[in-house]
């Protein structure tokens, strides 16, 4: 059964605009790159703080595996990881392993 990541952010005040054009520009096209299903991506309705996404993976050894290539690869340092820790309170990230009910279409 697949496993999903639900991962909310919280975006530094008036840096919302920034962050989506990082995420939709380049983060999310370089993680599917990297085999990482992307199913969604959200801001919050009334609050202009609270980003959120959703990644698929295999199983859990796939989601482990992927997210090591992609947090621990020279490219993601140097191109997201300063520019991540610009625009999110990164100490504050939430991130559920969520895996679908039966009568679920995400599955």
């Amino acid at each position: 059964m697949a496993l999903f990541e639900l991962r909310q952010y919280k975006v530094r005040d008036g840096k919302m605009e920034e962050w989506l054009e990082l995420m939709e520009g380049k983060i999310i096209p370089y993680v599917i790159s990297k085999g990482v299903a992307v199913t969604a991506s959200f801001c919050a309705e009334d609050d202009d703080t609270k980003y959120f996404w959703i990644r698929r993976f295999n199983d859990e050894v796939d989601r482990v595996e992927r997210n090591a290539e992609l947090n621990e690869s020279e490219y993601w340092q140097t191109n997201f990881k300063p520019r991540i820790r610009e625009l999110l309170v990164v100490e504050e990230a939430v991130i559920n392993r969520v895996v679908p009910t039966r009568v679920s279409p995400m599955q």
